[in-house]
């Protein structure tokens, strides 16, 4: 006999387990089912996200820049220096430290709400029922009235460039060094390639990315891009572009790349090679026969602008379905569903969804890049302030990069918000509130804000797209 509930969640990451969690605070019954486990085996929910990307990564980053200012920025401030030196077994120990919390807030989370956590694997049956498997083998039959599947995504392979756990890994084995290569090799010039090739580049490895792309950046805006490669490669970064691998293979003295570019067949040897070419839909052992949910040719689960699959009661959201993957666009995914199933209004506006890429500088854009806009064929104007004219990056010794902000000519609707500069991550919150409630450019010129601050520059920035900049040159 089956256990009932309102709402079982498969997935319990960044979109799974808010989802679990709204649904529970509606008053339904909900559980939750996921397949992390911690080093001692203990449940582990979060995710990639929390287990292996977004948290982990950040915290290497945090370490790693905090090593790079000591070294190369703290003298500027008149604090001397000498002997500077890293532990990374302790700075991985922090990191680990760092995850178990995360995961363990969790289970607390879950025990607060009243959501049941159900550690193994979980597949989709047809009449909207659930087979959950413990990691110790044990199978249960869930019935529920609504099923969120929330798997998540994986790393991708690159055909010709076999894992082995240990010369060749995936974004998740290049968290986990022990100790520092001297020579890296990374396949993927995106936001996970730069990230990891910022730790281990900052640690003293020399760090060669291979990028297909003849474009640095394409997702970005264009100035941001060329700015963000003038930094990276001020780095440290040896970043070939238009660089296609075509084999790897391990041998006694490292890896042997393969990889063709403008001047043909090229070879590089390398100590650890990354693959970090982007990440696919894992819906492996999801769905069993007749659900009647679809996946579309890149195995993602075919779902509406509600994030209904079409199948009554049955919904997807995060990694494993359409649009960027982000764990704050599937977090606001999962708590739509579960609004939703309990009957309230939710609504999410894909085109208003951030993207940061935590290096240093930050980078970090809302909407519409320039090109897009002049593609379009609409007036526009564009206001750009540097955060050399900041006082408050100044002081910080951090005024590399730029805020630019995009407003329509006609009617000075805001089009896009691109930042690369410190907290860039944070400063574009702004942008997308703003844009959200359909601010115009001059409504942000006429906001108040604190001086001196960073948010200032985007303040600026608005200014500027009219000529009336203060504290930079309007051109």
């Amino acid at each position: 006999m089956s256990e009932s509930f309102d709402v079982v969640v498969i997935g319990g990451g960044p979109a799974g387990y808010p989802a679990a969690i709204r649904a529970a605070q509606h008053g339904l019954k909900v559980a939750c089912i996921d397949g992390w486990k911690n080093y001692d085996g203990s449940a582990a929910f979060g995710g990639t996200c929390l287990n292996a990307g977004c948290i982990p990564s950040k915290a290497l980053l945090e370490s790693t820049e905090l090593l790079h200012r000591a070294q190369h920025e703290f003298a500027r401030h008149g604090i001397r220096t000498s002997g500077v030196e890293f532990d990374l077994a302790a700075m991985q120990q922090r990191k680990a430290g760092i995850v178990r919390q995360s995961t363990q807030g969790i289970l607390a989370l879950f025990k607060a709400a009243g959501v049941t956590p159900l550690q193994g694997r979980g597949r989709l049956l047809a009449g909207r029922e659930v087979e959950f498997v413990s990691h110790e083998g044990e199978a249960r039959r869930l019935s529920a009235r609504h099923v969120i599947l929330a798997s998540g995504s994986e790393p991708m392979p690159l055909p010709g460039v076999p894992f082995d756990g240990q010369r060749v890994v995936d974004s998740w084995g290049a968290l986990e060094f022990d100790a520092v290569p001297a020579r890296l090799g990374i396949i993927g010039a995106g936001v996970i390639g730069l990230e990891l090739g910022s730790v281990w580049r900052r640690l003293g490895a020399e760090v060669v990315v291979l990028e297909a792309m003849p474009e640095f950046l394409s997702m970005a805006d264009g100035q941001v891009a060329r700015e963000a490669l003038k930094h990276f490669r001020k780095l440290g970064l040896d970043l070939r572009l238009g660089a296609k691998v075509s084999s790897a293979k391990v041998g006694e003295q490292g890896v042997e790349v393969a990889y063709v570019d403008g001047s043909g067949e090229q070879s590089l040897t390398v100590d650890r090679l990354i693959v970090a070419i982007g990440r696919r839909p894992y819906t492996e052992g999801l769905l069993g026969e007749g659900t009647g949910v679809m996946l579309d040719p890149r195995g993602r689960i075919e779902v509406d602008e509600h994030c209904s699959t079409g199948v009554e009661g049955i919904w997807a959201v995060g990694d494993c379905v359409k649009g960027p993957m982000l764990a704050h666009k599937g977090k606001e995914e999962g708590l739509a569903v579960a609004d939703h199933i309990a009957g309230h209004y939710a609504e999410i506006d894909h085109s208003l969804i951030p993207s940061v890429i935590y290096t240093a500088p930050e980078i970090a854009w809302v909407g519409q890049t320039e090109e897009q806009v002049k593609a379009a064929g609409r007036a526009y104007k564009v206001g750009n302030f540097p955060f050399m004219a900041s006082g408050r990056a100044r002081a910080m010794e951090s005024s590399a990069g730029f805020c630019k902000l995009i407003a329509a000519a006609d009617d000075d609707e805001i089009l896009g918000v691109h930042v690369i500069g410190p907290m860039a991550g944070e400063l574009i919150a702004e942008a997308v509130l703003a844009m959200a409630y359909s601010a115009s450019s001059e409504d942000l010129q006429r906001t108040i804000h604190a001086h001196p601050t960073l948010s200032e520059a985007l303040h600026e920035a608005a200014l500027a797209a009219d000529k009336r900049a203060i504290d930079c040159l309007n051109r």
